[in-house]
């Protein structure tokens, strides 16, 4: 019976470790955030968003889930690192500020941090100022591994912040056009957006029913 006892040890261990949920971890890979970064962001919040604050975070209360329609991470990182805007005229007109999220999902489902949690990012018009953003890698074809890494990022996002009452898609934004959450300045700056597909949002969201977060306030909600 005695030399039974280690097996038998040995078997349970293995047994729990396969029932134990994933570890949650993300890996830090910054982008640049200057002065002029600092500077850009807070002109964009009072031009933009009508708010006037000394420094570029946000107090946030929804999370808006894109894809990049960039087929690899190194070339979205290389896209969102620096400070102003490449070309893009359409949102230049807007603000020289180049757009980024705090969370980017790789294929694999490796997440990466490019911004503290709550600071300002250019990502969603209307809403940058209260939303954080998370970018998954590729198009319509985003993958299994990547929509479970997006429950676990809302899952972490909303214990940490339990002002977050909201979780939606980027084409879900314009029906928050005339709540009192919307905020942006010019009524004609808006932007055609279909990511990251209701399907995708589907799947997360069923995933995440227990934790009570509101979609779309408009008829395309999920």
């Amino acid at each position: 019976m005695k030399c039974l006892l280690p097996t038998l040890t040995l078997a349970v261990l293995l047994l729990l470790n396969s029932c134990a949920k994933p570890t949650f971890r993300f890996i830090d890979k910054p982008i640049i955030f200057d002065e002029e970064r600092k500077q850009l962001s807070l002109e964009y919040l009072a031009k933009r968003h009508g708010i006037e604050q000394q420094e570029p975070y946000i107090k946030p209360k929804m999370i808006v889930l894109h894809w990049t329609a960039v087929p690899t991470l190194e070339a979205t990182f290389d896209i969102f690192n620096p400070v102003v805007l490449p070309g893009r005229p359409d949102l230049q007109v807007a603000s020289r500020l180049n757009t980024s999220v705090p969370f980017l999902v790789d294929r694999d489902g490796t997440i990466f941090r490019l911004l503290p949690d709550t600071t300002f990012a250019r990502h969603c018009i209307g809403l940058n100022y209260c939303a954080i953003g998370i970018e998954n890698i590729g198009n319509n074809d985003l993958t299994k591994a990547q929509m479970k890494a997006n429950v676990q990022l809302v899952r972490y996002l909303k214990r940490h912040y339990r002002g977050i009452e909201y979780l939606i898609g980027h084409y879900e934004y314009k029906d928050f056009i005339g709540t009192s959450i919307w905020k942006e300045t010019d009524p004609n700056y808006l932007t055609s957006k279909i990511d990251p597909g209701k399907s995708f949002m589907r799947k997360v969201r069923s995933r995440v029913k227990d934790l009570h977060l509101k979609g779309s306030p408009g008829l395309g909600s999920e």
